[in-house]
């Protein structure tokens, strides 16, 4: 992670933002354990962070912002704190999802479906389906989600066309295991940030973030703003995309 004070100068370019950021909203609880709250409040205040969060992203021209919202793991924390965070959830779609739908959001969710909470299964079904036509910015929410049970998906879609005939197996490659995954059609992220200081994937977009630029903030979530989101994109921007070449490309 590059020294706080070579982050200390944004330098966005918002006419060359990112296509598709990816973010890893990490700190809630550490956020409110700094402050003698409950992890509750913590995860209270990250939602406020996620809103502005999506806000920023459409103010800046970014066209996909992926959200690490809970991950295949998360299911083994205490029952309590899955309980809210369920509510949270809830409570996000009931009261955020029409204002998401007239400010042009797509809706897109993306993860292992099966198992859900019915009443969560249906929300997400509408939330998608209500948003499915608008372009301004496609917020994709990992929900249930991780990267290795995502490609393991792919690979188990791919062997059961090829055990019914359907595909010749020598005929796989990359773009076909990329036409299974729950991101099929979205542009790779260019830039991932993670908040909290914490420096790892954590089963993130594995496939996706091959060539994405990394950018890790030593804030917790709930206080990642505007300009903390502008901070990351300018870092983005110093950077040297070369993509496995000897010369760096340009573009998104």
């Amino acid at each position: 992670m590059p020294a706080p004070d070579a982050l200390a100068k944004p330098v966005v370019d918002y006419a060359a933002a990112p296509e598709h950021v990816a973010v890893i909203m990490d700190g809630n609880g550490r956020w409110a354990a700094a402050r003698g709250l409950p992890r509750s409040e913590g995860h209270r205040r990250g939602v406020a962070a996620l809103r502005q969060a999506v806000r920023t992203a459409g103010e800046l021209g970014i066209k996909v912002l992926t959200l690490y919202s809970f991950s295949a793991e998360n299911w083994s924390r205490p029952a309590e704190e899955i309980d809210d965070l369920m509510a949270l959830v809830k409570q996000f779609v009931r009261e955020d999802l029409d204002e998401l739908h007239r400010s042009g959001v797509c809706v897109r969710v993306i993860g292992d479906r099966s198992g859900l909470d019915p009443e969560i299964f249906r929300m997400i079904c509408e939330a998608e389906e209500l948003t499915r036509a608008n372009d301004r910015l496609t917020l994709v929410v990992a929900f249930n989600y991780g990267g290795r049970q995502e490609i393991a998906r792919a690979a188990r879609h791919l062997a059961e066309q090829a055990a019914a005939g359907r595909l010749d197996p020598m005929s796989i490659d990359a773009a076909m295991v990329e036409s299974q995954l729950d991101t099929a059609g979205l542009p790779d992220p260019s830039l991932v940030i993670r908040t909290s200081g914490e420096q790892r994937l954590s089963n993130f977009l594995l496939w996706q973030s091959a060539y994405a630029e990394f950018v890790f903030l030593p804030i917790h979530w709930p206080d990642f703003d505007r300009a903390a989101f502008e901070l990351a994109i300018g870092e983005f921007h110093r950077r040297e995309r070369r993509f496995g070449g000897l010369t760096a490309r340009t573009g998104s």
